[in-house]
């Protein structure tokens, strides 16, 4: 799945950027193989996600594991934009990812993780958010929004940081982690009526989480809590979530942090963890 992810989002920025029809060609091989073949596609369910042997066949927690389908479901509102999907198959996609959007908002396992708390509640919201906006499901893209506003005060505290991330024995990376996936939820679920970045829950808006860990970004020597016990070296990348944040704020620090940062991502851990690749593919004009 997150080869599935990093295969199809490269393919599709490369159409986006040279127009050259091969590369959504291939992209949409491994969509149909993946979505809609009967013979090969994955179900839109999580019900043994992240199973124990002995204990149990699936968990809430699995949930996280499809963070790697967000940039999927925009790369396929990208080859729709640019008129390459259409038909059957934009129809047939859609489908699975409004069942998929259902099935999270539905079965337990799904509301387990809606309310499981830390990085775990806001990427369901922001998977909620990609697959309702792919689906065109305007009240499930609600219900990410009020998850935002809900959580935003729940975890942020008058600092701008994260307990329940600090907490953990990778503060560093939990606090980014949890850093992309509120960046990943504004940018796709923020409308004009409804502006998430600049939504102020109990101690300030996202920015003030962003703002408190850009310097720890610029100079990780100064982090506040001990190295985390594993990838620490490899920590921080250039991953999309700043620089959403650093474009909706138009905040110059931000930006010029964002471009500073090695883009590459040393093992599976950081490739797990960090599931946008191509900021191109989030260029909100395209809508």
């Amino acid at each position: 799945m997150r080869n599935l992810n990093q295969w199809v989002s490269a393919l599709v920025a490369a159409y986006q950027i040279t127009q050259e029809e091969k590369y959504a060609a291939h992209a949409l091989r491994h969509l149909d193989a993946f979505f809609l073949q009967e013979s090969t596609l994955m179900n839109p369910s999580l019900l043994y996600a992240q199973a124990i042997k002995g204990r149990v066949t699936g968990r809430g927690i699995g949930i996280i594991d499809t963070i790697h389908l967000i940039e999927i479901a925009r790369a396929i509102e990208v080859l729709a934009q640019l008129s390459f999907l259409k038909g059957e198959q934009l129809k047939g996609l859609k489908n699975w990812f409004n069942e998929f959007a259902n099935w999270l908002n539905s079965h337990p396992y799904g509301l387990d993780e809606k309310d499981h708390g830390n990085n775990h509640s806001t990427w369901w919201a922001a998977q909620v958010a990609a697959f309702a906006h792919l689906a065109e499901r305007e009240d499930l893209m609600d219900i990410a929004r009020q998850q935002f506003k809900k959580l935003l005060s729940e975890q942020m505290a008058e600092d701008g940081s994260f307990p329940d991330e600090l907490s953990r024995t990778k503060p560093y990376n939990y606090t980014l982690f949890n850093l992309e996936g509120y960046s990943t939820l504004c940018q796709i679920a923020s409308s004009e009526k409804d502006n998430l970045w600049n939504y102020e829950g109990k101690n300030g808006s996202l920015r003030k989480a962003w703002a408190f860990m850009v310097p720890y970004i610029k100079d990780k020597s100064q982090w506040i809590k001990p190295p985390d016990v594993q990838h620490f070296d490899e920590l921080p990348i250039q991953s999309p979530g700043l620089l959403f944040a650093a474009l909706a704020y138009q905040n110059e620090e931000f930006l010029n942090t964002w471009k500073s940062l090695n883009p590459e991502r040393k093992s599976e851990e950081i490739i797990r963890t960090y599931p946008i690749w191509q900021p191109t593919l989030w260029d909100n004009d395209l809508e």
